[in-house]
């Protein structure tokens, strides 16, 4: 079960890998960033992923993404850049 479970994570960080992509810019150091809270109210993002905070702490753990801090909330945090560390 784990392992499945696992996969599911696995499948949503590159969806978000992909919606980071659709949404987001490139910055002065060419990687792709976008603000928490434009993936936050984006209505697709919201459709597809039940725990946006979750994946996106996935993708940190994984040193996909980066941004500043433990964990983003909505609100306190929508001016965060999240920040694509590898183009996949």
């Amino acid at each position: 079960r784990a392992r499945v479970m696992g996969l599911d994570v696995e499948a949503e960080v590159k969806q978000l890998v992909e919606e980071m992509k659709r949404l987001g810019g490139k910055g002065p150091d060419g990687k792709t960033s976008v603000k928490f809270g434009v993936l936050f109210a984006d209505d697709r993002c919201q459709n597809i992923f039940e725990a946006l905070v979750g994946t996106l702490r996935a993708g940190k753990k994984r040193k996909l993404i980066h941004f500043d801090g433990e964990m983003l909330l909505q609100g306190v945090h929508d001016s965060v850049d999240v920040v694509l560390l590898e183009e996949c």
